[in-house]
This record gives C-alpha cells, sequence and structure tokens, in this order.
C-alpha cells in the first residue's frame, strides 16, 4: 500500500482506492476488520483527516461497517463470496437470530450467515439491493416494511405461498400484525416487544407505592424515591437522537398515554393539544428535577444500565431490553422478574394506559436466487416451537399465540407482556417512517433542553414531517 502526496489526486481517494483494491483481491476478505485509523496513518505517514475521509465514504458507500469501539470491518455483502453459490444468503442482527437459523431444519440446504448490528442493519441492506448483492432472507425492522416494499426490495410472500399465510400464520398472529384478508404481506415477525416502563421493585416498595397507572402516580412515586434516596435520579428516560430509535418508541407510547398521535386520516395531527401537554409533561419532569436533562445524550442502553446499578428507579424503555438489563445486573433471564418489573406507560390527563408494539420481522428480498427456498427456511425460523425457543433464552415476546402458549407458563415476564402487547398501537405506517422518526427525536430533545416550548416544538415537528410526507397538517394544538 503506497500514496502519493506529489499526485494531483487527493490523498484520500488515494486511500479509498487502495483500501477497495484490497478488499476485491482478498486482501480482506468479507468480515475482516481492517486496519485502524491510526495504523494507517502510521503505515501510510499521511494525517488522520485524509484517513477518516476515506473509510467515512467506503462505510456511506457500504463497502464496510464501521463498529464503535470495535472498527471498520468488511461489509459481508457488499461483494459476492467464493464458494456460496449453493447457499441461502441470510443477514440477521443479533446472535439470537443467527442460532434460530442454525437450529432450522432445512434439509439440503447450506445457509451462510452473517450477523450485522442493528445500527448497520438499514444502510448495509439498501446498499447491498443497490449493488445487486442482496441476502435472500434477512432480518429487518418492522418499521422498514412499507419503506422496503414500496421500494420494490421485498416479496409479496402471498405470492409464493398464499394457502401458508392465510391458513396457518394469519389466525395465529397476535392482534397487532395480523393482516387483511387479501393485503400483501411482505415479511413475518420473528419477535415482539412492547414500549413502557421499567421499575425496580426493592426501590419501589421502601416508598410504599405500587408501579405507576397515571402520569400523577408516577410524579408522586418519583418524588418519593427522590425525597427516600436523594443520590440517585427517581427516572431515566432515552431523551435524543443519541438513542435512536429506542427515544422514538419511548415517545410515542408516552403520546398514545394521552391520546396524541402523529398521523390521522386527514393529515399530519402531531401538533395537538394532547402532544403539547405530553411534551410539557416531561419538561416538568426535568425542571423538578425527577429526569436528568442529560438524558437527550443517552445511548439506547443507558437508562437500563443506570436501572441495573441502582442509579434510577424507574426508567422508560422497552421490553427488548429484558436481555441488557439481566445482563448488566449480573443475573439469568429467569432471574430478571425477581428484581424488576415492566408496565405499559401509566395514562395522561386524556389517555389510559398505553403501549406501543414493534419487532424485528423476517423478508425474502426481490433478489434473491431461490426466493421458494428462502420463504422455507423463513417458516423454520417463525415456527411455534422455534419462536419459543427465542423467547425462552431473550424473554422477547413470540408473535403467535401458539408460542405464547408454549412459554407463558415457565415465563411469566412473557405472558405478562404478550397480554401489553394485543392492546398496543402499531408506529405510524408511512414510507418516509426513519426520516419522521428523526424529527419526533429531534422534537423531544428541544423540549428537555428549552431549546423550543412544547407548542412550538409541536409545531415545527408537525410542520417537518409535513415537508417530508407531502402531507396536511392539522394544526390544532395551544
Amino acid at each position: 500500500m503506497h500514496i502519493d502526496p506529489q499526485q494531483p489526486i487527493p490523498i484520500y481517494f488515494q486511500l479509498k482506492t487502495l483500501l477497495l483494491d484490497e478488499i476485491l483481491n482478498g486482501t480482506y476478505p468479507p468480515g475482516a476488520r481492517l486496519p485502524t485509523e491510526h495504523e494507517l496513518c502510521e503505515r501510510l505517514g499521511v494525517s488522520r483527516t485524509p484517513v477518516s475521509r476515506a473509510l467515512s465514504e467506503l462505510a456511506n458507500e457500504g463497502v464496510i461497517l464501521r463498529k464503535r469501539r470495535s472498527g471498520s470491518f468488511v461489509n459481508p455483502h457488499w461483494g459476492p463470496r467464493p464458494g456460496t453459490e449453493g447457499e441461502l444468503r441470510v443477514v440477521v442482527s443479533d446472535r439470537g437470530f443467527e442460532e434460530q437459523i442454525e437450529l432450522a431444519d432445512l434439509p439440503a440446504v447450506g445457509t451462510n450467515v452473517s450477523v450485522v448490528a442493528f445500527d448497520d442493519l438499514r444502510r448495509a441492506l439498501t446498499h447491498a439491493v443497490a449493488e445487486g448483492l442482496a441476502p435472500d432472507l434477512a432480518i429487518i425492522d418492522s418499521v422498514w416494511v412499507k419503506e422496503m416494499s414500496e421500494a420494490g426490495f421485498l416479496w409479496d410472500l402471498t405470492e409464493l405461498d398464499a394457502e401458508w399465510i392465510a391458513e396457518e400464520l394469519s389466525p395465529d398472529l397476535l392482534t397487532p400484525f395480523t393482516a387483511e384478508p387479501d393485503e400483501p404481506v411482505h415479511a413475518v415477525v420473528a419477535e415482539a416487544n412492547v414500549a413502557g416502563l421499567w421499575f425496580h421493585r426493592q426501590l419501589l416498595a421502601e416508598v410504599d407505592r405500587e408501579p405507576p397507572a397515571t402520569w400523577h402516580e408516577l410524579v408522586v412515586t418519583a418524588q418519593a424515591v427522590a425525597d427516600r434516596h436523594p443520590e440517585i435520579s427517581p427516572l431515566a428516560m432515552p431523551g435524543g437522537s443519541r438513542a435512536g430509535e429506542t427515544t422514538t418508541y419511548c415517545l410515542l407510547a408516552l403520546l398514545a398515554s394521552n391520546g396524541a398521535t402523529v398521523f390521522a386520516e386527514e393529515g399530519i395531527s402531531l401538533d395537538s393539544d394532547a402532544t403539547v401537554e405530553s411534551l410539557r409533561f416531561i419538561r416538568s419532569l426535568v425542571e423538578s428535577g425527577l429526569l436528568p436533562a442529560e438524558v437527550v445524550g443517552f445511548e439506547w442502553d443507558r437508562s437500563t444500565r443506570r436501572l441495573a446499578r441502582g442509579r434510577t428507579a424507574m426508567s422508560f424503555g422497552g421490553s427488548y431490553e429484558s436481555s441488557a438489563l439481566a445482563t448488566a445486573s449480573g443475573m439469568t433471564i429467569e432471574e430478571l422478574d425477581q428484581i424488576y418489573g415492566f408496565v405499559a406507560m401509566p395514562a395522561g390527563p386524556r389517555g389510559d394506559v398505553a403501549s406501543v408494539a414493534g419487532g424485528m420481522a423476517y423478508a425474502v428480498f426481490r433478489q434473491s436466487r431461490r426466493p421458494q427456498l428462502a420463504l422455507n427456511l423463513l417458516k423454520e425460523a417463525v415456527s411455534a416451537k422455534s419462536l419459543a425457543q427465542l423467547a425462552r433464552s431473550t424473554s422477547k415476546i413470540p408473535p403467535r399465540r401458539s408460542a405464547v402458549d408454549l412459554v407463558k407458563d415457565e415465563n411469566p415476564f412473557v405472558a405478562q407482556t404478550a397480554e401489553i402487547l394485543e392492546g398496543a398501537h402499531m408506529r405510524p405506517d408511512t414510507e418516509m417512517y426513519h426520516h419522521v422518526s428523526l424529527q419526533l427525536q429531534i422534537m423531544l430533545e428541544s423540549v428537555i433542553t428549552s431549546k423550543l416550548s412544547p407548542a412550538a416544538a409541536s409545531v415545527r415537528a408537525a410542520e417537518h414531517i409535513g415537508a417530508i410526507t407531502a402531507m396536511r397538517v392539522l394544526h390544532t394544538g395551544f
């Protein structure tokens, strides 16, 4: 590897080209770790700026995946792998799904499974499609399904096996994931989760409080904890764009608990009295010291880690955090329910206890060379037996009633959260969801930091979402 600073070609572009050549010739095969920025600087005798730009551009183009505190790796699905022509190529987001695929009983079919971290997953898949190298089967966030199906990325599974969808799968799905008859089905949920409130049982018992069912009870309980334990923050939540979709997930549940919505049939309904009241409530928690303002900088799992260390008593979050909470607390999934509890979002003045449903789903990509085999693998992965096994190891909610029945007696947490799921709201159904989600995160940030009033933040977010979606904005707020 050699860089010539005398050439008129920018140094970053020379490095980018050299790295690309080495990836293509196999020096760095799919999944391999590249040298660090520091190593490249020392080896080539160049400054960090062009090195950082070269790696950033390769990441933006989907050639490499950059993982915080781990380094840069060649995207396993950017280029073809020699010797894998006879395998089904599968992309998943964590080890649990990898095991699910490995355990699928599909004779005479090999699988090449790659794990791509969730933060990189959407970008990696869209770049793979752009390069004509999409996997046969992949796990995606259920909220990406509309975007990817509208873009033509995904098979309508009813084209591959309408009978299985109509007679076996659809009647068995929990309520939020059922589809209307004759509607296309572009993905099948592999695990489900709900948004709500985590709480530390002992800390609430010390102040003689039950899990809060209303906003008022939440404030009273938080204040009681603060009075008894002034050294901790009684409440925590993901509060900004750094926590990404987890912030949106929790915010949507809080809005729903006060009867607020983002979309209505007539247009954008976010700018409403219910939304402004919800944002005022969050701001009042910050002003009273019950919720630290620094939550705007929290990563998605920071609130969970604080709960595990006893630095907070209650935390807005998702039921999918159970595994992370158990790990951070040094206990098993089975022991978790003894220390921590989880309930739906407490009710606001205009609403009722509420939750929002989410989950990861399997989808067959249109670029698959063997879509029928990919669907057969999908069927195995979402069988009741397979979903129940995943629930046992992660406490995530199986989206099929038959799978819930297999585990509910041995896992009270799954039984409880499955019940919450049946009445949960869905996240906004739009192909522009990724951009809508970011606007909601910015809205919350601006309120927590007092950059905007709740009313002004609601107006701005609604107008930006209207511009993004080309939908009419209904201004009904204060």
